[in-house]
């Protein structure tokens, strides 16, 4: 029996073992629920909603447009933009025509963006306003569509921004921004097009997405996924949970569309359902309660710190959550005393997603049922098998509840990075995955023992951050913790805790390791701390570790740079004080020999002390 065949059997009840491969693209699964539910709302963006038949009219005006740039089948279109019903559009629009869609965080640096778009080449762009400064290094060749996010909102609402009051002038400012003269309004030129007939010339196995990532070295790159990579996994994240209906359920989209785990649930799961998705620009906890008293949520997706404060604001406001009947957290681990508030506040189920980029993007989940298991990555999704290896023998199979490296394989996984053979190389054998992610068994769940490259070799030890973290954690005034390693002389590197502590906490490094030596063994544990206001995280809320030790070599570097100068001070200030020492002692010596000297003998010069040694005559001491 395979690992695959013995991890299954804590599947929920009605999910498969194994799904059929769709043959669709991703405009196929908007114009389905267009034909199936035409008069349903299909987005909901601050109270104004779009029927499903409408999106489609837009999306087919808005292919139009692009058309019209010079966009064909295979060319890239850029999109800088929050989430928003225009984001939704021209995902769409872009696949219609065959064209790739290319993903961009609207808030990264110039420099960020610049580096992507030399990447992929893009040169048609539908870009924020409010980004559109940022995109100056694309030259007069390219064709810039800017949007305003009060586009989208209620008429009532664009009415009330055009008042001269200063907040609202504030409010307006956060929707859109003033650009220069060649940005082409995108909501505008949409409204004004013929709406372009057919279905598309892509195949399923033609380019759809490019998503940037680390991926699993830590060198930037674009993910290319397939129509039929992310097809495939919305039939698999739909499987996953069978109680779901068509046509009836409503999305909260609160990750962002260009992470692959917004793109992938909150967006394509959630078209291929016929569900309506409520749409948020940015995640605002009290305007996430307000619309679940007008519009409840049935299924939502986030990462642990949303549920948190989520969970603190329906508190705070006396706003129920109880409508939403299934919950998913990914992209860290999930604390089982979070997922047992949430549960207890909502009467349905909080499990765990584990995927990638690479995967488009979910791969293992913990089932929806009383089997599940918090913190842990679950159990290979249907149609998905995987295996965990030795790390360094990857033909080699580990033995039960031994750590190695999972390795999976399954429809969802993309063919490869965006013309980068030997990146793809690197994680891709044989159509095995390989997620550079340390794991073992345990009672039939895989658990996550740490990112391989993120693994810290002290004194010959593997040391696993996340398990310090985890006994870290835990410790009263620590609010937050992350755990890196760091050059370490002999002992090759050391490990280093980086925290966040709460309002008024104090701690020592021996309190740290006293604390955690409950737990850990004696080598992982913390050689140093320190303490920090923050931990950079990103935009989906997840530590990363990198910047952290990124952030650390600076600080680790000013320290070696202050003492390097305090070390220059001080030996010059020996230099000083051993001169005016000698300077003292032939002062004295001088005196001496004049006692001792007949009276008749001439006086010979007297030498002056050196003026420190006069006017401080202690240093000179």
């Amino acid at each position: 029996m395979t690992l695959t065949e013995k991890l299954r059997k804590n599947y929920a009840p009605g999910v498969p073992f194994e799904i059929g491969i769709p043959d669709t693209r991703l405009h196929d699964y908007l114009l389905g629920a267009a034909s199936r539910y035409p008069q349903r709302v299909a987005l909901d963006f601050m109270s104004k909603q779009t029927t499903y038949r409408q999106l489609e009219d837009q999306v087919r005006r808005a292919a139009t447009v692009l058309a019209g740039a010079g966009v064909k089948p295979g060319d890239r279109v850029a999109l800088v933009l929050p989430n928003c019903p225009q984001h939704i559009v021209a995902i769409f629009a872009t696949s219609l025509l065959g064209a790739i869609i290319v993903e961009h965080n609207p808030l990264a640096p110039e420099e960020e963006l610049r580096s992507e778009f030399e990447r992929h080449g893009a040169t048609v762009v539908v870009a924020w306003e409010n980004s559109v400064e940022k995109l100056g290094f694309l030259g007069p060749t390219a064709t810039v569509f800017g949007v305003n996010l009060a586009d989208d909102i209620p008429r009532t609402s664009r009415v009330l921004l055009k008042l001269p009051l200063p907040s609202i002038r504030a409010k307006r400012d956060l929707l859109g921004a003033k650009t220069p003269g060649y940005v082409r309004p995108w909501a505008a030129t949409v409204a004004k097009a013929q709406p372009r007939p057919g279905t598309g010339p892509a195949h399923p196995d033609d380019t759809a997405l490019l998503i940037h990532t680390g991926g699993t070295t830590g060198v930037p790159k674009a993910v290319a996924l397939t129509h039929r990579n992310i097809c495939v996994n919305a039939v698999q994240d739909v499987a996953w949970v069978p109680p779901l209906h068509e046509g009836a359920e409503v999305f909260y989209a609160v990750l962002p569309f260009f992470h692959a785990y917004g793109f992938g649930i909150s967006l394509m799961a959630a078209v291929r359902l016929g569900a309506t998705i409520a749409v948020f620009p940015k995640f605002d906890p009290v305007q996430i309660c307000l619309s679940q008293r007008r519009l409840p949520c049935t299924f939502f997706i986030g990462v642990p710190p949303i549920y948190e404060r989520l969970l603190k604001s329906a508190r705070e406001l006396e706003i129920s959550l109880e409508s939403i009947t299934y919950a998913i957290s990914g992209a860290m681990a999930l604390d089982p005393k979070l997922a047992a508030e949430w549960e207890a506040a909502t009467g349905g189920y909080l499990v765990e997603g584990y995927g990638m980029s690479e995967a488009s993007p979910t791969l293992l989940g913990s089932p929806l049922s009383p089997k599940r298991r918090p913190s842990t990555l679950g159990i290979p999704y249907p149609s998905t098998e995987v295996r965990i290896v030795d790390p360094e023998q990857t033909e080699v199979d580990v033995a039960d509840g031994e750590v190695g490296e999972l390795i999976v394989r399954g429809p969802q996984v993309f063919n490869g990075y965006w013309n980068d053979p030997e990146e793809t190389a690197t994680v891709l054998k044989d159509g095995w995955l390989h997620t550079g992610d340390l794991v073992k068994v345990v009672d039939g769940f895989i658990v996550m023992a740490d990112r391989r490259k993120e693994l810290i070799i002290s004194g010959g030890f593997n040391i696993y951050p996340s398990q310090v973290e985890a006994a870290v954690r835990s410790m009263p005034g620590i609010s937050d913790v992350a755990v890196v390693g760091m050059p370490g002389g002999t002992r090759g590197e050391d490990v280093v805790a980086a925290l966040v502590l709460e309002a008024g906490a104090s701690l020592t490094l021996a309190d740290v390791r006293q604390w955690a030596e409950k737990s850990l063994a004696h080598y992982a544990l913390p050689r140093q701390i320190v303490v920090l206001q923050e931990l950079p995280k990103s935009q989906i809320g997840k530590v990363m570790r990198k910047r952290v030790r990124e952030q650390l070599a600076e600080l680790q570097s000013g320290i070696t740079d202050v003492q390097a100068g305090l070390g220059e001070r001080l030996s010059n200030l020996a230099t000083q004080v051993s001169e005016m020492a000698e300077h003292a002692s032939a002062a004295v010596s001088h005196t001496l020999r004049k006692d001792k000297e007949p009276a008749s003998t001439p006086e010979l010069p007297e030498e002056n002390p050196a003026p420190d040694a006069a006017e401080n005559p202690e240093e000179s001491a």
